[in-house]
């Protein structure tokens, strides 16, 4: 028999929290209540329920041999959406842990998946105590380093209101993007096949040209003579793309590629003005992970980061930045992994820091060049 597919969604926050609810104290309990009740009456054109909520209200009493903490986090991860009414307390811990469970349910879903959190920021609840402060204070450094965007409520009703806000605006944006985002790889159908018929550089030829294109296409991008430019917070940051055609399992592949950051001393006349660089754009056919990225480098001091597209390298001594766009089995997927590296830089903050590396790796190949012509 059909059944219709639900939408999980978490409620997430303290519960003993005073907080005015229609137009008297109440704790955030209640406010949790009527939230749930008010989403899982939500139907579209009429049918069964589309959402299915979980608050701890709700939960069973858990049995002797139950972590409650591995239980939330549990229930956070198979939650697809998870609203985080935030207060500032990191919730309740044992009296000398350093991480409160509120704090730890938040970490559980960016851990997940940062996409499907959303936070409605209430007036600060007062800590109870020295430990408590402590906990609450680590969770809201926390908070203001993983959550660059929230709404804000004063009481329960704004609270909700803003709750189921963010609530449609969360299924629009995952369904969207769900829609958009390409199938894992698989190297037998279509696009992807023809790629994979191809020789090393016919693909390789294609792979460049496709995030050429992706990169050509954002805004404030600019191509002077062959050479791309593309705008980062308050600089033009000059890319080098490059592709692996196969696996860098492969020597034969990896070695079309070398070490590209080694010439970027030969670009110094290009970089002049409000342009900054090199950074290096470089597509692999097949996945990359960090130990990988880290021999194409040459040595592992430096800032590894695996993330969504594939694995972000920089280096804070040379200041040379390496992005590694996985599975680039297709021009579509090419160019969807280049959407991903600055939906990536947005939510980080990182590109603020990709900007200063790319300027002080200006002013290293600059010294570098001028060496080079002095003989």
């Amino acid at each position: 028999m059909f059944e219709f597919k639900k939408i999980n969604v978490m409620i997430s926050s303290r519960s003993i929290t005073e907080i005015l609810y229609n137009g008297e104290k109440s704790n955030l309990s209640k406010v949790r209540i009527a939230l749930k009740k008010e989403i899982e009456a939500e139907r579209l054109f009429d049918e069964k329920e589309l959402f299915e909520v979980s608050i701890h209200e709700d939960a069973p009493a858990p049995g002797a041999d139950t972590d409650v903490w591995e239980a939330s986090r549990k229930e956070v991860k198979k939650s697809h959406i998870v609203i985080v009414l935030f207060t500032g307390e990191a919730g309740s811990a044992e009296s000398d842990d350093a991480i409160g469970i509120c704090h730890a349910e938040l970490k559980a879903a960016m851990d997940t998946m940062p996409d499907k959190v959303r936070m409605i920021k209430l007036p600060d609840a007062k800590p109870k105590n020295k430990s408590e402060a402590e906990r609450n204070k680590k969770f809201k450094e926390y908070v203001k380093n993983q959550m660059p965007m929230w709404a804000e409520a004063k009481n329960g009703e704004e609270a909700i209101k803003e709750a189921k806000r963010a609530l449609r605006q969360a299924v629009a944006e995952l369904t969207i993007r769900g829609s958009k985002k390409p199938k894992s790889a698989k190297f037998d159908f279509g696009e992807a096949l023809d790629w994979s018929r191809l020789n090393f550089e016919e693909r390789q030829h294609r792979m460049v040209a496709a995030i050429e294109e992706g990169l050509g296409n954002r805004n404030g991008s600019s191509w002077e003579g062959d050479k791309l430019f593309i705008m980062v917070k308050d600089t033009f940051a000059l890319c080098i793309c490059s592709a692996i055609p196969s696996s860098l399992t492969v020597p034969a592949a990896r070695e079309l590629v070398g070490q590209p950051f080694l010439s970027d001393y030969k670009y110094a006349h290009l970089i002049k003005d409000d342009r900054s660089g090199p950074v290096h754009f470089i597509a692999c056919h097949h996945s990359v992970t960090e130990a990988q990225a880290m021999r194409l480098l040459g040595f592992p001091d430096a800032t590894i980061v695996p993330t969504s597209f594939g694995v972000y390298v920089a280096d804070n001594i040379q200041k040379i930045q390496l992005i590694f766009l996985a599975n680039c089995i297709d021009e579509t997927t090419t160019q969807y992994k280049v959407q991903e590296v600055f939906a990536w830089f947005k939510k980080t903050r990182e590109d603020e820091n990709l900007a200063n590396r790319a300027k002080a790796r200006r002013r290293i190949i600059e010294a570098i060049a001028k060496e080079v012509q002095s003989g």
